[in-house]
């Protein structure tokens, strides 16, 4: 068994429910107000060999549907990425609020927040599988999702990326009106923390600008290409004031966890999803008991950062 899950399964989970216990609580996604955000990318049958579980961004059409069975029935909604955002400004809003009003009347207000059973379902990389297996099953379940796109490999005619198809244009604008949501995830994929300023500046709006010419209508989230360089926080910050700059609302990272009112909508964090996950695990994640993995994550980036 990988270590990640070992801990979370035979750990932490316990753990969590024998505190849950003690508080005459369940633990459910969305406690405290914190929200899974999913991400997947390929949605396949191909084996990826050689390369560790974590690693891994393929999930069976099988397992995946096995992921939304699983959703349904324990009673998750799902939403968009554009509709967590303005779920978090306003629980962050509604938590200013009950502060005040504590500081002025003394009194304690009961937690109006109805956050338990919502999931956010992210896709990276614009891939044909999506429309081939993803989508049908979403559909399904009356389940919606939001899809990064590299643009300059989302065309009127197929192309491939990384080997694998990608959707066209005239997939992305049917699934759309359909109810998925579209967001960017650059023009061509690139290491962005390697790159110019202004080289970062024009990935980040043109793959904008031709996104919201093919949709009819503003673009406001964005995703990161590959790992997001949190050890790296001066680049951290001039990148998000960039993305904020080019009329984005959101970004989505690798960082690990879930996200909560008051996170930062630029640095937001998911949990990653493959072939790997099977319903303990998932369940795991969803309540929480994988968040741990994130501060693990977040302290060796900087120790490695400090080592380089």
């Amino acid at each position: 068994m990988r270590l990640d899950r070992l801990i979370t399964l035979k750990l932490v989970r316990p753990v969590q429910r024998a505190w849950s216990s003690l508080k005459g609580q369940t633990p459910a996604a969305g406690e405290s107000g914190a929200i899974p955000v999913l991400m997947y990318h390929s949605i396949t049958d191909s084996l990826e060999t050689g390369t560790s579980p974590y690693y891994r961004v393929n999930t069976s059409p099988g397992r995946f549907r096995e992921h939304l069975r699983f959703l349904a029935e324990n009673g998750y909604k799902t939403i968009s990425l554009s509709a967590l955002v303005d779920r978090l400004l306003v629980e962050e809003s509604r938590s200013k609020s009950k502060i005040k009003s504590k500081i002025s009347d003394g009194g304690d207000h009961a937690n109006s927040t109805a956050n338990s059973k919502l999931v956010v379902i992210t896709f990276d990389d614009g891939f044909r599988n999506f429309a081939t297996h993803a989508f049908p099953a979403l559909q399904e379940h009356g389940f919606t999702a939001t899809m990064f796109l590299p643009t300059a490999f989302i065309q009127d005619e197929r192309k491939s990326f990384k080997g694998t198809e990608c959707l066209t244009w005239c997939e992305v604008r049917e699934m759309h009106q359909a109810g998925i949501e579209f967001g960017s995830h650059t023009v061509n994929h690139p290491m962005l923390v390697d790159l110019p300023l202004p080289q970062v500046r024009n990935e980040l709006r043109q793959s904008k600008a031709e996104l919201e010419q093919n949709l009819g209508e503003a673009v406001r989230t964005f995703c990161y290409p590959y790992a997001f360089p949190q050890g790296y926080p001066q680049f951290v910050e001039a990148f998000t004031q960039e993305v904020a700059a080019a009329g984005y609302r959101c970004c989505t990272t690798t960082r690990v966890g879930r996200t909560r009112p008051g996170d930062d909508p630029f640095c937001l964090k998911r949990l990653p999803v493959n072939a790997a996950d099977d319903i303990p695990f998932l369940g795991a994640k969803l309540c929480g008991a994988y968040d741990w993995f994130g501060l693990l994550q977040s302290v060796s980036k900087r120790l490695r950062r400090l080592q380089g």
